[in-house]
């Protein structure tokens, strides 16, 4: 079976327990002397089994080993990945069976992680994301705070909601680009520094 770590901490001695996304879900293993394996790591693609799935105790992993991916050895990207991996833990707090989307978009994002600029992968799977739940706002509609139609610049708030900027008291972005964005899911058409705008929206949960 394969997982994304998406949290760890630590057990009694050195043992850890840790929750681990796959395809089919998202559940709490414990692992006998975690600690001492750099296998173990947040956001680590690992390929894994398991044992005692009785129900009496957490299932143990065990056969452990790590899917790698060559970017791991840039600390800047593997930063950007491990605060976009803590997101996940919050979001699919005390969910077990889980669609195989989350994982797919884990595993596509890690893939091309050493090609592009990885501020811009994760905005963009924010939004696919955003649209997968069915929680995608229509850019062209009113301000979410005072329901006034908003022209010109727009800021967003947490889960990329539409606001004016005076009614967020917040920095903004051209309206045109935003609604771009909403509809291709692409961050070709935004400057860095715009990117760098959604990814702080993003950092704040999903």
């Amino acid at each position: 079976m394969k997982g994304f770590v998406l949290g760890l901490r630590k057990a009694k001695n050195e043992d850890s327990i840790a929750l681990v996304l796959s395809s089919k879900d998202i559940r709490t293993y414990y692992r006998f002397f975690g600690a001492r394996h750099s296998i173990l790591q947040l956001g680590n693609l690992i390929d894994f089994e398991v044992e005692g799935e009785d129900g009496r105790f957490l299932p143990r992993l065990r056969g452990l080993s790590h899917l790698g991916f060559s970017w791991l050895f840039d600390k800047n990207r593997l930063l950007i990945w491990h605060n976009f991996i803590k997101l996940f833990e919050p979001h699919l707090k005390d969910i077990q069976e889980i669609d195989s989307f989350y994982f797919d978009l884990l595993l596509r994002a890690a893939k091309k992680w050493d090609r592009q600029n990885p501020k811009r992968i994760v905005c963009e799977s924010y939004i696919e994301l955003l649209e997968y739940e069915g929680r995608v706002h229509n850019a062209d509609k009113s301000c979410h705070i005072c329901e006034n139609p908003i022209d010109g610049q727009m800021a967003l708030m947490q889960a990329f909601i539409p606001a004016h900027p005076e009614c967020l008291y917040s920095s903004a972005l051209p309206k045109e680009k935003i609604v771009t964005f909403f509809q291709n899911k692409k961050t070709i058409d935004l400057e860095d520094y715009e990117v760098d705008y959604l990814f702080d929206i993003v950092m704040k949960g999903l």
